[in-house]
């Protein structure tokens, strides 16, 4: 491959190339370079359209090299059961920042399943309780299973609750991931009586109307709000944001899109009211958790940083071991 070639790398090679406990490490490190003010702010456009929408996530960093990276994925929730087709897809171009040039063209999915799941990993390192040992999983389609084992990364689990709004979803879940991971898997038909008992609880859903609220979470509970990335979707009801020590992401971005979002609107909360950015905490610039009793609500609405991150990886991983498909857009 030439300086001037772009790389083509499908779904299977980013799979190949990039592990999970990798993309944890290299989140978050592209969370303590923002923290630290090292790079731009990223950047989000959503455009909505008939049953979905798209968004296009961009974002620099300097990791040695200087990448930029855009990731245009087409959210869709009613393909699967329409046409057989993944419910999210789309595109990472990672570019050299320096001079422009195109390094690769990334297939997203991959990318975008295991930089949530590693940021989640990230924040319950950073802000759960260290002897969290049961989670609650509200949605079980591919974020749910990458949220678990991200959780099972970073720390020792014994049991997880799976629901779904459908619950076949929870139980081919359970069943696909019985072997795979340490804690107990059961699935529940009532989430609020599962997180009620659990010290952690993730989110990863496309609802559009909250659904955790102050009495479903016992104190000291850590919450990953995964769904919301888009102005429309909603997960933690107001009132339990008001009450939690909300850590984000990116504010700017969760105060556009994510619960944050809905949190101000309804009058609860300002962005002077967010604890921190996650990258603030795990780079030591502000306290995480400060007492077993506090609840703390991670808002991942998912950066570019995040992408950045992980294809700038899979790109050099796909070099040295020459994996996929060089092309010049030139010709």
């Amino acid at each position: 491959m030439t300086s001037t070639e772009t790389l083509l790398l499908s779904r299977h090679d980013v799979r190949e190339l990039l592990t999970l406990q990798d993309c944890i490490d290299a989140v978050e490190r592209a969370f303590v370079l923002a923290a630290r003010g090292a790079v731009p702010q990223p950047s989000v456009l959503g455009f909505p359209t008939t049953d979905g929408g798209f968004h296009i996530k961009a974002a620099a960093l300097d990791l040695g090299r200087r990448y930029f990276a855009a990731k245009l994925n087409g959210n869709f929730f009613r393909n699967r059961e329409r046409f057989g087709m993944p419910n999210i897809q789309g595109v990472v171009v990672l570019c050299d920042a320096e001079n422009g040039l195109p390094l690769a063209v990334l297939d997203s999915i991959e990318i975008t399943i295991l930089r949530s799941g590693a940021a989640t990993g990230v924040a319950a390192r950073a802000l759960s309780r260290p002897d969290s040992r049961v989670v609650t999983l509200c949605g079980c389609g591919n974020q749910g299973r990458v949220s678990l084992r991200a959780l099972k990364h970073v720390l020792a689990l014994e049991k997880a609750y799976l629901w779904d709004v459908d619950p076949r979803a929870a139980a081919i879940m359970a069943d696909e991931m019985k072997s795979e991971v340490g804690p107990a898997l059961e699935v529940v038909a009532d989430f609020k009586d599962a997180a009620r008992v659990s010290d952690i609880v993730v989110t990863c859903t496309p609802s559009k109307q909250a659904f955790l609220g102050v009495d479903d979470v016992r104190p000291g509970a850590f919450i990953a709000a995964v769904g919301a990335d888009n102005e429309e979707k909603h997960e933690i009801e107001p009132a339990l944001m008001a009450a939690a020590k909300v850590v984000t992401d990116v504010t700017a971005q969760a105060a556009d899109i994510g619960d944050l979002h809905h949190a101000i609107r309804a009058g609860v909360m300002s962005l002077p009211s967010v604890h921190a950015e996650l990258g603030e905490v795990v780079g030591r610039l502000k306290p995480g958790r400060e007492s077993d009793d506090e609840i703390i609500i991670f808002d991942s609405t998912g950066t570019a940083l995040q992408d950045v991150a992980a294809a700038a990886l899979v790109y050099e991983r796909a070099r040295s071991a020459g994996r996929g498909s060089p092309f010049r857009f030139s010709e």
